[in-house]
């Protein structure tokens, strides 16, 4: 094998792929990135998986000679990136006899300052990625998903013993949307954005389709979307078992999660007592000042809406530190409370809101609250308040 390609291409597609490679891989090879040379169509391909989340880019090269190889993916990718800007040639000769996978073949890595030489695996104990044959099919435009992505994957769970919600359910309630909903038990983020171009292709196209999908893999796509324009549209297929997103010569693949997503849609109030406009960077700004004293034990704000005078006061309370309060404008419509929420919950959904005004509805102080922006995409971030002790 033997090819020339750029240094920005390879270092930037092996950034992709090393994302799906193991830390502490449970062989061998999967620690390695697989790179497959394909003289006709002028094109390497690079792969990472773990066997659960599967990465696989190409890109355009200089192909002289075919083939395929497996190379250690942090050494490499170390390797490339510090590597200055220029073409890279890397060659790799086993014609003398069958590679021993346990010492492995050397393949040699040129460039305009110097040369280096990495012992490699046999390429064919590298897995293939899964592929979803039969299942459904649809065509979402990044646009919708980028914008759904953004807005719900903060309120993913990160202990794995909550599996399910470690992901994010993806749903289409009625043609023409998408719904994106991610909860970790304390928070619950709902989106829901236009996808006039979706298109559904299964056995069963009268139900509604519904995935859960980890949110770990939803954020490696999400950086793979960023390097695509909005125009465009990726495909999305999935079965029982898989989950595949295509792109142009990119390709994800990830496993389902099993069992039954909670039915959020039941725990958000239909009606509301009190309701509060405020200007969004205003609220984030008087939060991130008066969260410095906040009690790193239970890192609690807590929020005192006035009706009469039209105003918002946000203040905290240490016996270690101190205390602060700040006081912002508000409309305000509705009997005067006191609410008490975790900063970190509030902070994440308030700067997930895409708008720069958004609304406050409640009903007691230990009910859910729900924040909505004022305009734009529909979104609902539920949050559940702190008690108040006296």
């Amino acid at each position: 094998m033997k090819f020339v390609c750029s240094q920005s291409d390879l270092n930037a597609n092996l950034s992709i792929v090393g994302r799906a490679v193991p830390s502490r891989p449970t062989h061998p090879v999967l620690g390695n990135v697989l790179l497959i040379a394909d003289s006709k169509s002028q094109k390497i391909s690079l792969r990472g998986f773990d066997l659960s989340l599967g990465i696989q880019t190409s890109f355009p090269a200089q192909v002289t000679v075919g083939g395929a190889i497996t190379l250690p993916a942090k050494l490499l990718n170390d390797i490339v990136s510090r590597l200055s800007e220029g073409e890279i040639t890397l060659s790799h000769d086993d014609e003398e006899g069958e590679t021993d996978v346990e010492e492995g073949s050397i393949a040699t890595l040129t460039s305009t300052s110097g040369r280096y030489q990495l012992r490699s695996l046999n390429a064919e104990e590298y897995p293939d990625l899964p592929s979803v044959e039969d299942g459904e099919a649809l065509n979402l435009s990044i646009a919708a998903l980028s914008e759904g992505l953004r807005s719900s994957l903060f309120a993913a769970s990160t202990e794995e013993s909550k599996q399910v919600l470690t992901g994010i359910h993806l749903s289409q309630p009625e043609a023409g949307h998408l719904e994106f909903a991610a909860t970790d038990g304390h928070r619950l983020a709902v989106v829901q954005t236009m996808q006039e171009e979706t298109e559904v292709e299964s056995e069963e196209t009268d139900d509604p389709f519904a995935v859960t999908i980890p949110a770990r893999a939803l954020r490696e796509l999400e950086r793979i979307l960023a390097a695509h324009s909005n125009e465009d549209t990726l495909s999305l297929k999935f079965n029982e078992s898989q989950v595949v997103f295509e792109i142009g010569d990119q390709r994800l693949t990830s496993r389902k999660l099993e069992g039954a997503y909670p039915a959020y849609q039941q725990l958000i109030p239909s009606q509301f007592s009190i309701q509060m406009a405020v200007e969004r960077k205003l609220l984030i700004s008087c939060l991130e000042r008066v969260s410095v004293l906040a009690d790193q034990k239970n890192n609690v704000v807590n929020f005192d809406l006035n009706s009469d005078d039209q105003q918002l006061s946000l203040s905290v309370d240490s016996a270690d530190f101190g205390s602060a309060i700040e006081s912002i404008p508000a409309q305000i419509s509705g009997d005067s409370i006191v609410v008490a929420f975790n900063v970190k919950y509030l902070m994440d959904g308030l700067k997930a809101l895409p708008t720069s005004e958004i609304q406050m509805q409640l009903n007691t102080p230990m009910q859910p609250i729900i924040f909505n922006p004022l305009g734009g995409v529909k979104m609902t971030y539920l949050v559940m308040p702190v008690q108040i002790r006296d």
